[in-house]
């Protein structure tokens, strides 16, 4: 299904005009069309005209998806979003059943489905673009029954949410040089439990989660879109320096803005026993904000208001609509009194815009976007060089540069992650990212564990809800081999983020801490559900291979073994001892001993 983009415009008035738009691109193929026709061709036809036209009338209207091409065997389809193409192929997927039945497995209609995201050209009657060429080539990698897409359409789904994900790595196809990146996609599982229960007897504090305010008409921009997650940070920036309420990520609970999801999924999903939420309007300078506060179960509203504010006090250090909403929370949730402190937020929507986006750039896997972010988050910090938030953002990008395997040498990168974290406190000690990323530098980059700890305890008593710290307070206990204390503090990071971006490196690192306690069940588990998210992370496939060989699974052991190998040609048993930040203790020792019984060379 190739479909080139023509040399020249053409000259006929008559001719669709042709126009540049992003787009989601689907391509569906039947497997095996032609010993299907060649078996029972009127059968097959009338099939697929049947599914074609469920297609048509039920599907795409539902979606917003426009039909480009109907071949006699695919379909060539686009829509204007990532998750409404994905919610099509799986619906595709389950009706194709329904047209096989009461025939043999052999006479069985089967799709294998591709989508793709990109900047395409389009008329009234076809897309063309090398976007269209690669979506057919996705499609071509997937079996019978699956659906197969690019990073691009990834990064813009939610894990866990949207659908399930699994990573392929790099995969070569036809008519292209270099290897492509690909994601098997399937129907979102159940989801997990959060770590943390409500009624949990050692910590009785109500959860909260903020779901960023949406856009309800007006004037129409990026600084007014940027407004709802302006007032969502601010809120959870305020509610998190108090030991009333714990807060969810706004990372994790931003993953449901604009879906319309019923409060009781949300709640379900993020663990929460109330969230805030609402829309706003925005007329000249004023926006007007309509809030309400929510019980989790049955959806009773506690608290409802309508404020009126100018845009401008939304980044004020005392900013009256943001305390308003906070007090609200911590006032109306049972036995939560918040302790309101100052908030300090970039010092201008234009400002908080670019914020915005290069923290959503930096979380992305596409390397032009990882690198995209650098350049933003350093004009940040060039515009505004007593700020905290850009600094610490930016230290956080060159830690995850590192940890990513990005670079072969970190001892500049650290120098340069640590300036920026130095600067950063300097300008804000109460900065708890900030302390997190120093501690973090401390423990990988110069190996001082003392000095990490103290460094990630300040950031946890400044806020107790900085999940990043909990994380990082885990991988020192790890180091230490003290694996009671390393799970319980990583368990604490993934109930304060339980849909976070970089979900695969929370359980890489909680994969380590179940090594640490010697809970090698957990290890193996939480480490192939890690690399199910993300094959090319060797930290994680270091931990499989130690959890493995304590189960005696040795053959499995050396396959994974080979895998990493291959991603760390140069790894040594020697090398490995060296550059680890607890050096050679008893327990660094005994995972040594396992990854040199899997194959990895001593020297």
């Amino acid at each position: 299904m190739d479909n080139m983009a023509p040399a020249t415009s053409q000259a006929d008035p008559d001719w669709p005009e042709l126009r540049q738009q992003r787009r989601a691109i689907v391509v569906v193929d039947v497997v095996e069309s032609v010993r299907l026709m060649q078996a029972n061709e009127a059968d097959v036809i009338d099939r697929w005209r049947r599914f074609v036209n469920e297609v048509r009338t039920q599907v795409l209207p539902k979606h917003g998806g426009r039909l480009v091409k109907s071949l006699g065997d695919g379909l060539l389809l686009e829509f204007e979003t990532v998750p409404a193409a994905v919610a099509s192929a799986l619906e595709f997927q389950s009706l194709i059943g329904n047209y096989n039945a009461g025939r043999d497995a052999s006479q069985h209609l089967a799709l294998r489905i591709g989508v793709n995201v990109s900047d395409i050209v389009v008329d009234d009657d076809d897309i063309y673009g090398v976007g269209v060429n690669l979506t057919s080539r996705l499609a071509g990698l997937a079996r019978p029954g699956e659906i197969v897409v690019s990073p691009e359409v990834r990064d813009d789904l939610v894990d866990g949410l949207d659908a399930d994900l699994e990573d392929m790595g790099e995969c070569y196809v036809k008519h292209l040089e270099q290897p492509v990146r690909a994601f098997r996609l399937g129907w979102a599982a159940a989801p997990r439990l959060p770590v943390f229960e409500q009624d949990d007897e050692k910590d009785m504090r109500a959860v909260v989660a903020v779901v960023p305010f949406e856009f309800r008409g007006g004037l129409h921009g990026a600084e007014f879109d940027a407004i709802g997650e302006l007032i969502a940070d601010g809120v959870i920036a305020l509610l998190s320096k108090s030991a009333s309420v714990r807060l969810i990520s706004r990372l994790s609970s931003s993953a449901f803005r604009g879906r319309g999801t019923e409060l009781e999924t949300v709640a379900q999903r993020l663990g929460a026993a109330y969230v805030l939420s609402g829309s706003y309007q925005c007329v000249g300078t004023r926006v007007a904000l309509v809030a309400e506060i929510s019980q989790a179960k049955g959806g009773m509203v506690v608290w409802a208001d309508r404020i009126v504010a100018d845009q401008g006090d939304l980044i004020q250090a005392e900013s009256e609509l943001l305390n308003a909403l906070a007090s609200a929370v911590a006032r109306e949730v049972p036995a939560a009194e918040a302790s309101i402190a100052r908030l300090q937020p970039l010092p201008s929507l234009t400002g908080y815009s670019l914020q915005l986006g290069g923290v959503s750039l930096m979380h992305r896997s596409a390397g032009r976007d990882f690198a995209h972010a650098r350049v933003v988050l350093e004009h940040l910090t060039e515009r505004y060089p007593r700020m905290a938030l850009p600094r610490a953002w930016l230290a956080k990008w060159y830690v995850l540069r590192v940890t990513r395997g990005m670079v072969q040498n970190a001892g500049d990168q650290a120098a340069i992650a640590m300036d920026h974290t130095r600067r950063a406190i300097d300008a804000d000690p109460t900065c708890s990212l900030a302390l997190a990323m120093q501690g973090f530098v401390q423990c990988h980059m110069l190996r001082d564990l003392d000095k990490a700890l103290v460094s990630i305890d300040q950031a946890i008593q400044v806020n107790p809800s900085d999940s990043l710290a909990w994380l990082f307070k885990g991988v020192v206990h790890s180091l230490w081999g003290q694996g009671e204390s390393a799970l319980n503090s990583v368990s604490r990071a993934q109930s304060l983020s339980p849909m976070d971006p970089l979900q695969y490196y929370y359980d890489a690192l909680a994969a380590a801490a179940a090594l640490s306690a010697g809970e090698w069940e957990l290890a193996v588990q939480t480490a192939r559900r890690s690399l199910r998210s993300n094959r090319m992370h060797s930290q994680n496939l270091r931990s499989l291979v130690i959890g493995l060989v304590q189960l005696g699974q040795m053959a499995d052991a050396r396959q994974v073994a080979g895998q990493l190998l291959t991603l760390e040609p140069g790894l040594t048993i020697a090398g490995y001892l060296e550059r680890s930040p607890a050096g050679a203790n008893p327990t660094r020792r005994l995972y040594a001993d396992s990854l040199a019984r899997a194959g990895v060379p001593r020297s």
